[in-house]
């Protein structure tokens, strides 16, 4: 079974980050003439981003990959306190 992602989820992340749909594509991988309307299918709930996609969005985006896919929304705002709290720099690694 697939645990679909939440596609709300992905636009307040993306929202909180002050990045607009064609940005985050970019950033994540995605060519820039498409960027902005797969972002937007994915945020529309129009389609499914693999989950190798989700974890360049999470990167991006400073939350955990689990963040999309947590159904309970008091639990997943835990769950990024939690991680932001405890998250090692990059420059750590």
């Amino acid at each position: 079974m697939v645990l679909p992602m939440l596609p709300a989820r992905l636009k307040s992340a993306r929202q909180n980050a002050n990045l607009t749909q064609e940005r985050l594509g970019v950033l994540a991988g995605i060519e820039e003439e498409t960027a902005r309307s797969r972002v937007s299918q994915y945020e529309g709930g129009i389609h499914r981003p693999t989950f190798e996609m989700m974890c360049s969005f999470a990167k991006v985006l400073n939350v955990p990959e689990c963040y999309f896919y947590i159904v309970d929304d008091r639990f997943a705002e835990r769950i990024l306190e939690l991680y932001l709290e405890y998250k090692i720099p990059s420059s750590e690694y």
